[in-house]
């Protein structure tokens, strides 16, 4: 059974078969779009630095013929043969690419995929739709990298520009003139070959955009990707092959029915039911008795009531749709324009990049590590998906760090993350706030920290007083330029400080490293006399000049 990856899945390729002879195909189309579909040889610091493995239509081998393109066949609009034990030492990596040949954009493509098939059966599948991408005219689909063994990698990163931008970013030189893509096919894409999948054994799938075959031409091999049918003479009469019904199935009506005219009732007259409370029979109700309109009549079933409409007695919404919500709406939003599944998930899409720090939703905050060159210290265990080439190593604090974490409190379990990609970082649901530095300080307790940048200067400070229940003496200052992620239980509020400001020690969460900070106690003698407090005996007292902030959360840990 082939295994199913997602963006970003790396496996060796021992794990997934003992051969070498392996069949790599390829899958992309879109409406009115040509691809010209490659495959790159790439030395140990990725760059093309040999030619002769830059195999593409008109260049289909390598010169040991590790490396063949095949051309369209079984149900694949491109295919490749890579022999890994004939590809020469100086090529550590092959990248399987796709870009658009003239104009066109990869969020138009359908869903595609790249596999690879071993002995006749497929072993791998990565699967990618035009709704991951939006401008970009190229795709990187998956690569064969070499890392001790030979392992395969899910790339699916998209690329500003066409196959020539493509060849310059892997330091490859674009020729004036290209020869003719009529001599793209090679020779042996008649069929398919022996450690390939079989040749059109059963119905294979066709391939995205193909037009679809006759049942009684099954037996015949599929044509090539994006060609046009053989038989011309059978093109006038597919048009002829309509099923029985052929008009569109109406499910309802397009429109709601027109309203009826002032003062004439909006429904045909119905028979008199049993005379409700206090009125005499055979009378027409008078002031106070208005007969209720009768109620619309029930959709048929499996169809939904128009827009606005309460569904009647025994029809119930659909699963997690509120009555009178549009299928596919977010609550409290307009109706998005089209439905299905894109209007359903347009809510939750990536929010737009441009700066390093992102966040996504309350909850959820991207980092981009390839914007300001540095690295981000993030709680061990926060990360929840990240793109790109991205490495986590542990960040110790150090003997004498894990001495003063330890004694007071403020030890944070921190890793590095570095690289070039973009990393989304949550924990527990907790609401997450970006706070920039810019040469000023803030604290805030280890607790209550999710990540910053490396750049930023922190140490443990100790809070002035004689003591706080619970241990909670000391806190984390952070200074500098850089970012720092704070997160908190709920929405927090920020109020200046005031000679009157006071916090609760379990609620507060940071404040202005320029505030003075006190402990304010408020136990009396005359209360110890009588059992029991208030359960706000020990607070926070904050003093400073005008500019300096608190933030507290609506929770008490």
């Amino acid at each position: 059974m082939a295994r199913e990856f997602q963006r970003g899945h790396k496996a060796k390729i021992s794990d997934l078969t003992a051969g070498t002879d392996l069949y790599v195909g390829v899958s992309i189309a879109g409406p009115g779009l040509t691809f010209d579909i490659s495959c790159f040889g790439l030395d140990v610091n990725e760059q093309l630095s040999d030619d002769r493995y830059f195999v593409f239509y008109n260049q289909p081998k390598s010169p040991e013929e590790s490396i063949q393109q095949l051309g369209a066949q079984a149900g694949d609009s491109e295919s490749f043969r890579v022999t890994l034990d004939r590809i020469p030492a100086g090529i550590h990596r092959l990248s399987f690419t796709a870009s658009v040949d003239g104009d066109g954009q990869m969020s138009q493509i359908g869903p595609g995929y790249i596999r690879i098939v071993a002995g006749g059966e497929e072993v791998v599948r990565y699967s990618f739709t035009g709704s991951e991408f939006s401008t970009e005219r190229a795709l990187m689909i998956g690569d064969f990298y070499l890392k001790d063994v030979w392992r395969f990698a899910a790339v699916g990163q998209g690329f500003d520009g066409g196959l020539a931008a493509l060849l310059k970013n892997f330091g490859g030189e674009v020729a004036e003139e290209e020869a003719a893509p009529e001599q793209q096919v090679p020779a042996q894409a008649t069929g398919a070959p022996g450690f390939a999948p079989p040749p059109q054994a059963a119905a294979p799938a066709p391939s995205f955009g193909a037009p679809a075959q006759a049942p009684a031409q099954a037996p015949a091999p599929a044509a090539a990707f994006a060609a046009p049918p053989q038989p011309a003479a059978h093109q006038p009469a597919a048009p002829q092959q309509q099923p029985v019904h052929s008009a569109p199935t109406m499910v309802g009506p397009l429109t709601t029915p027109p309203a009826a005219p002032y003062g004439q009732p909006p429904h045909p007259p119905q028979q008199p039911g049993p005379p409700s409370y206090g009125q005499v029979p055979g009378r027409q109700p008078g002031y106070g008795g208005q007969v209720p309109p009768p109620a619309p009549a029930p959709a048929p079933y499996g169809q939904q009531p128009p827009y606005g409409q309460q569904p009647s007695y025994g029809q119930q919404p659909p699963y997690g749709q509120a009555p009178g919500q549009a299928p596919g709406q977010a609550p409290g939003q307009q109706p998005a324009a089209g439905a299905g599944l894109a209007a359903a998930l347009q809510p939750y899409k990536e929010a737009p990049t441009g700066a390093r720090w992102t966040p996504q939703n309350q909850q959820l905050m991207r980092v981009d590590l390839s914007m300001g060159g540095q690295a981000v210290l993030a709680r061990q265990g926060s990360m929840v998906l990240y793109q790109g080439k991205v490495d986590f190593s542990y960040k110790g604090a150090g003997f004498a760090g894990r001495i003063v974490g330890n004694a007071t409190g403020q030890e944070m379990q921190l890793m590095r993350c570095t690289g070039r990609g973009q990393v989304f970082l949550a924990e527990t649901g907790a609401h997450l706030h970006a706070i920039e530095l810019q040469g000023d300080g803030i604290c805030v307790s280890a607790e209550n920290v999710l990540a910053f940048d490396e750049s930023l200067q922190h140490e443990v400070r100790r809070i002035e007083g004689h003591g706080i229940p619970g241990g909670a003496l000391f806190t984390m200052q952070f200074q500098g330029s850089g970012t720092v992620i704070v997160k908190t239980h709920g929405v927090p509020v920020v109020l200046p400080v005031t000679p009157t400001t006071f916090a609760d020690s379990n609620a507060i969460v940071a404040w202005s490293s320029a505030s003075q900070v006190i402990i304010s106690s408020q136990v009396r003698l005359r209360r110890n006399a009588y059992p029991g407090h208030s359960g706000e005996t020990v607070n926070l007292q904050f003093r400073g000049a005008p500019g300096n902030f608190i933030v507290v959360q609506p929770y008490e840990v």
